[in-house]
């Protein structure tokens, strides 16, 4: 077995709070918020939920996609200048 270790890449994420439609709307995201404040969001996979506290992570391709807080804490950080 060979191991390999995940390319570092550097993506764009915006945080659904329930109230941020627009900005996710302006960004390019194609998703249809429903009364619960919950988010579905056409993804390569189908279509996903965003809850509240999710964060919505425009792929390298520019495709959309949700994740939530613990993993995308655990898989991301700042960056702090362009050449990160």
């Amino acid at each position: 077995m060979v191991k390999y270790r995940k390319k570092p890449v550097v993506i764009e994420a915006i945080e659904w709070d329930g109230t941020n439609w627009q900005d996710l709307h302006d960004w390019g995201c194609k998703s249809a918020q429903t009364q619960d404040d919950e988010l579905w969001i056409p993804t390569l996979e189908g279509i996903m939920k965003a809850s509240i506290g999710d964060w919505i992570i425009k792929g390298i391709k520019g495709e959309f996609y949700p994740c939530k807080p613990d993993i995308f804490k655990a898989s991301y950080e700042i960056v702090t200048n362009d050449n990160d």
